[in-house]
């Protein structure tokens, strides 16, 4: 097992920076001993030059070193305990400490061999793009303070709105993640059902506002009901077919078993990419028992929305082109830099009402522009950049390459897997493996816990239809063929 000596912290040589470049970064200037938060510019960049030196040394070690974390909290909290910040530091050995507990501290899902869940190795475009966002700063509120942030932004949504087969008057905006923007969808399924909802809130309604989402949906929409005020109760957890997929006969006896109690559904949420299993709930279906009941239909595709980049396999996401809303993580399959997510409707007149808010001290208040009247959030960062300068350096080919290729490594562990006796349990076109091993009873919790601590790879133990599984789900754009033998390998020795 992987068990590395750390030691505490050692200074900046610990990074391996090379002593002409620490004599000449040692020197610091007047301005920044005057002014630490704001030194000159000659000053900024020396300390920038070094830290992209650094970062990359990292990033290297990170990628032959182990995937988990292999720091104890008792060390990292004997060293934090230090910071009373009643004294000043040099920003350098600041920065430096900070970077080798990262390279420490942290489950690097940038590493090849990170099969976890879905957090892949960011793109380096995104990385630049935040790079770029904090230098600027903007805040994208309104159009009128940041109108190229804010047309940025809005041109991508419309971009890969027209892309998942949305009408072309369909808008959105970038938010922090998936949770948010199946919030937002929830908000608006309230508004769009009750026009009296913006005022009245669940009062407004005749009785309990529902809604619908598989068994095997993530429970964030729990959270998300409780945030919305109509509680925990309002979500209905629909039965699978048997195969991961939410069971569009059970969806329909659910609705009208509550409608013959008196309750109100507002919203039938579909997955498109289960967490546990990474399948795709009947979409079509869906959409027809959405149409016939008149409530809204949401596609949360925060993973599987990215098979829109490729030509052969968006057919999998048929029937997402009639969703009300739609939520795909940027920062999940399209690899940007976390929190990336998408929150894309065909209604945007719904979107506008549900978030109209005026204040005079705004400088602008434009329906469907100024963001924040068409967003839960107010200040925001400039994120949309993060995916705008990776589509427009790769396009939609280099993504469909990017994503083809992760479904590759899936169905080679698959294979080799079952060539020794393993059986694959979910029928995922997503890069998610739910596999068990062959003979009897297993601790595949152990399995999982003892490979993680190797320091080999990360993976876990999880559940498919209430059955024990390893998954395992290619996010990484650099693991390779060797990564998944060596994957396949581990697996074989562990039980």
């Amino acid at each position: 097992m992987f068990e590395p000596e750390i030691s505490p912290w050692r200074g900046v040589d610990a990074l391996g920076v090379a002593d002409p470049q620490r004599e000449s970064l040692s020197r610091v200037s007047v301005t920044e001993e005057l002014s630490p938060l704001f030194p000159s510019l000659a000053d900024r960049r020396n300390i920038d030059d070094w830290l992209t030196h650094v970062l990359a040394q990292a990033s290297a070690r990170v990628s032959e070193g182990p995937v988990c974390a292999v720091i104890g909290k008792s060390v990292l909290a004997e060293e934090l305990a230090a910071w009373q910040f009643e004294e000043p530091s040099r920003l350098r050995d600041v920065l430096a400490w900070t970077i080798e507990r990262m390279e420490h501290g942290v489950v690097h899902v940038n590493h090849p061999r990170y099969f976890g869940l879905f957090n892949p190795a960011p793109t380096f475009p995104s990385q630049c793009a935040d790079r770029i966002s904090a230098i600027f700063n903007p805040q994208l509120a309104t159009a009128t303070t940041s109108p190229f942030p804010v047309e940025l932004e809005a041109h991508v949504i419309r971009t890969v709105a027209r892309r998942a087969g949305l009408p072309p008057s369909s808008a959105g905006h970038f938010t922090t993640g998936g949770a948010e923007a199946n919030y937002t969808a929830l908000i608006c399924a309230l508004t769009h059902a009750n026009a009296d909802f913006a005022q009245k809130g669940a009062r407004a309604f005749s009785g309990q506002p529902v809604f619908y989402v598989s068994q095997e949906a993530h429970l964030a929409w729990l959270k998300i009901a409780h945030q919305a005020g109509i509680g925990r109760d309002a979500v209905r957890l629909v039965r699978t077919d048997g195969s991961g997929r939410l069971s569009s006969a059970a969806l329909s006896e659910s609705i009208e078993a509550d409608i013959a109690d008196g309750h109100v559904p507002v919203m039938i949420a579909a997955t498109a990419g289960t967490t546990g299993g990474g399948m795709i709930d009947p979409l079509p279906q869906c959409a027809e028992i959405s149409r016939r009941h008149g409530i809204w239909f949401h596609v949360d595709a925060a993973w599987g929305g990215a098979l829109i980049v490729s030509d052969t396999l968006r057919m999998l996401l048929e029937g997402i082109d009639a969703a009300d809303s739609v939520t795909i993580d940027a920062h999940k399959w399209l690899a940007t830099t976390m929190g990336c997510g998408m929150f894309l409707t065909s209604r945007p007149s719904v979107l506008s009402a549900a978030f109209q808010v005026v204040m005079t001290c705004m400088p602008s208040n434009i329906p469907n522009i100024d963001p924040y009247v068409t967003t839960m959030q107010w200040s925001r960062r400039f994120i949309g950049l993060r995916l705008f300068l990776a589509l427009a350096t790769a396009g939609w080919r280099g993504y469909e390459q990017h994503v083809e290729r992760s479904i590759g490594l899936a169905t080679r562990l698959a294979e080799l897997l079952v060539s020794k006796g393993w059986k694959q349990v979910n029928a995922s076109p997503m890069a998610v493996l739910c596999m068990v091993p062959p003979g009897g009873d297993h601790d595949l919790q152990a399995m999982a816990s003892n490979i993680v601590k190797s320091g080999t790879a990360w993976i876990s133990a999880a559940e498919f239809e209430g059955s024990p599984v390893i998954r395992a789900c290619i996010t990484s754009g650099e693991s390779t063929d060797e990564d998944i033998a060596l994957l396949a390998d581990r697996l074989t020795e562990a039980f």
